[in-house]
């Protein structure tokens, strides 16, 4: 009866051992088959590492001026009998703006010109009578000065006269009005505003380590949210001779064209200095780097062959790189990448190093140096 029972053990044993062989198996088999299984191949877009020309660019936020911009006031105190300007009309040089009252103005020239006439007829009796040798020169001397002082009493009044008649100093768009008919006005009383805006100024100051880059007539370009899609150009005309003591800036000026008149005086702009040099930088598409706080790294495209089979397949190789500029949708990058290799410029967030990759490249996007979305 031992004897059957231990035989029984024995072949329990032996059930369970050869059981355990199988499974043994059957999981090292499992882990040589996952070990040799590599992970689907990720689908990406790529671009070619390409030497561009950058132009160079200095830019700054800088604010318009007019050429020429005046407040036009009241030279001497006056009621305003007639206004003869509608505000926001465009005006030419020496047109009537305000007439302020001058109806005692016109009495004294009235009472001038007889004073002239008269003193001009007594001094031309008195020229004949000294030829005569009627009168002494002294008398003659005494007429030429009554007809000179009456000439400058009405040339007084008429100035008088042309002060309250208020005309346009030059060509230009007026502002809103802010005087009335029949209002009295003071010495210096603002009337309405005048702006000549084409061509039109813009000021911008730039850093002091700029100025052996900037000159006279250097081009420049200039947007403003309130004309979208459009570039102003225009040319430096003036550098301040002086740095700000408190900034380290230099003032600079420069002129634009502004013949629709979209551009007025108080606004703010973006401005690029556009230098003669050009640049040839190394420039890959923005998309295909990954940034991270530990460094920036693109994923460069190598061929990798299979040492057993031969075939030959794509992967993502990490690389880490030092950017430079952005410009439009490429950035500049100054190490880590040569020209002629691709990298991934679509896709880069799924890759991991020695990652198997398929190329497609029939909706990748165009990549541009000035793009104009259509959401600018």
């Amino acid at each position: 009866m031992k004897k059957s029972y231990f035989i029984a053990v024995l072949g329990l044993l032996g059930i369970v051992g050869i059981l355990g062989g199988i499974k043994a198996l059957q999981i090292n088999a499992l882990i040589e088959s996952g070990a040799s299984m590599l992970p689907p191949p990720s689908t990406v877009s790529s671009s070619v590492v390409e030497s561009q020309a950058w132009e160079v660019t200095l830019s700054a936020v800088g604010s318009l001026e007019a050429v020429q911009g005046v407040m036009v006031s009241a030279e001497v105190p006056g009621r305003v009998s007639s206004l003869h300007f509608t505000p926001g009309s465009d005006v030419k040089r020496g047109d009537l703006l305000v007439q302020q009252d001058i109806s005692a103005e016109l009495a004294q020239l009235r009472a001038a010109e007889a004073n002239v006439a008269l003193a001009k007829s007594d001094l031309k009796r008195m020229s004949e009578l000294v030829a005569k040798k009627v009168i002494p020169i002294s008398q003659f001397d005494s007429a030429e000065a009554r007809f000179k002082e009456a000439f400058a009493q009405q040339d007084i009044v008429k100035s008088t006269i042309d002060k309250k008649t208020i005309r346009a100093p030059f060509d230009g768009r007026l502002g809103l009005r802010l005087i009335n008919l029949g209002q009295d006005l003071g010495s210096g009383e603002h009337i309405v505003s005048l702006q000549a805006n084409d061509p039109v100024f813009v000021n911008f100051n730039l850093p002091q380590r700029q100025l052996p880059n900037l000159k006279v007539d250097m081009a420049v370009r200039v947007a403003s949210d309130a004309v979208p899609g459009h570039i102003f150009t225009g040319k430096i005309t003036a550098i301040s001779p002086e740095v700000n003591a408190s900034t380290r800036n230099v003032l600079v000026q420069a002129t634009l064209e502004n013949k629709e008149l979209n551009l007025l005086p108080g606004m703010f702009v973006s401005v690029a200095v556009v230098s003669p040099d050009i640049d040839q930088v190394l420039a890959i598409p923005n998309t295909a780097v990954a940034y991270a706080t530990f460094g920036d790294s693109v994923f460069v495209v190598t061929e990798q062959q299979d040492p057993k089979t031969g075939e030959k397949t794509l992967v993502a190789s990490q690389q880490f790189v030092q950017l430079g500029r952005a410009k439009g949708d490429f950035v500049e990058v100054k190490a880590g990448v040569k020209v002629g290799e691709t990298v991934v410029s679509a896709g880069v967030f799924k890759l991991q190093n020695g990652a198997p990759i398929l190329i497609n490249n029939d909706t990748r996007p165009e990549f541009k140096l000035n793009p104009t979305p259509d959401n600018t």
